[in-house]
């Protein structure tokens, strides 16, 4: 579905990839992992059309689209839930909702698709009148997601969907990507939280210092040596000795 091949992208004169590789096939979750300032995030604002690659090639559904800007790239079908949520804060849940349909002309079927977030999120049902910046940190999430979704996207891209929240709350937050992906939606996740990622995706990248350093099976990697030190640490752990 997605082949990303040798992108190079920087901000101004500060590169920050250097020649990233990945894919993402039809129905898979793929997770990006690393530590703050490894590209994970710049990855997915190169694929998203935010910012232009400067060489390498994008292409989705075998066409490329690195020279696209994003509003093609969503009507193509690619969604990117940013980090931060980026809600209009002023705005209604519902009114956030269908400004992520801008770019649709089947009502009909935007309606249906605002009835299945309300199914995947029914807090969002509840809370649909009410303004966008009062929700709490786990509803904006979901208003975020939600949004991303009402483009109807054959690829979701996540970008640290569970920063900011409470443990109990990143777990549910977790239950609910897996949902929406059961539901036949491809997911490009993007994670902090690597033992989260790993655990619910298909296949991880590791993204070091703006280049893939480790890649693989999701299950491969969690017992991997590099990836177990560097970014499961104590989690690995307390995992193995509850396991005992």
């Amino acid at each position: 579905m997605l082949e990303v091949d040798e992108i190079h992208s920087a901000y101004g004169k500060v590169r920050a990839l250097f020649g990233v590789s990945l894919h993402v096939r039809e129905k898979e979750m793929v997770a990006l992992i690393g530590a703050n300032g490894a590209g994970k995030s710049t990855t997915l604002r190169t694929i998203m059309g935010l910012v232009p690659p400067v060489s390498g090639q994008i292409r989705f559904m075998g066409k490329r689209v690195d020279s696209l800007p994003a509003r093609a790239i969503v009507k193509m079908g690619i969604s990117l839930c940013p980090e931060g949520r980026k809600l209009w804060p002023e705005m209604t849940v519902q009114e956030n909702l269908e400004l992520g349909a801008f770019s649709r002309q089947d009502r009909e079927a935007c309606r249906k698709d605002m009835e299945r977030i309300f199914n995947y999120f029914p807090i969002l049902r509840e809370r649909q009148d009410q303004m966008a910046g009062s929700l709490s940190g786990g509803e904006q999430q979901m208003a975020a997601i939600g949004r991303a979704l009402m483009s109807g996207p054959r690829l979701l891209m996540l970008d640290e969907p569970s920063l900011g929240l409470s443990p109990i709350f990143v777990e549910k937050m977790g239950q609910m990507i897996d949902q929406i992906h059961q539901g036949g939606t491809t997911v490009l996740l993007v994670e902090q939280n690597a033992f989260l990622a790993l655990q619910m995706s298909n296949r991880t990248y590791v993204l070091e210092v703006g280049r893939v350093a480790v890649e693989g099976n999701s299950s491969d990697l969690m017992q991997n040596e590099h990836v177990r030190k560097a970014y499961l640490g104590r989690k690995v752990a307390e995992t193995t000795v509850s396991e005992r």
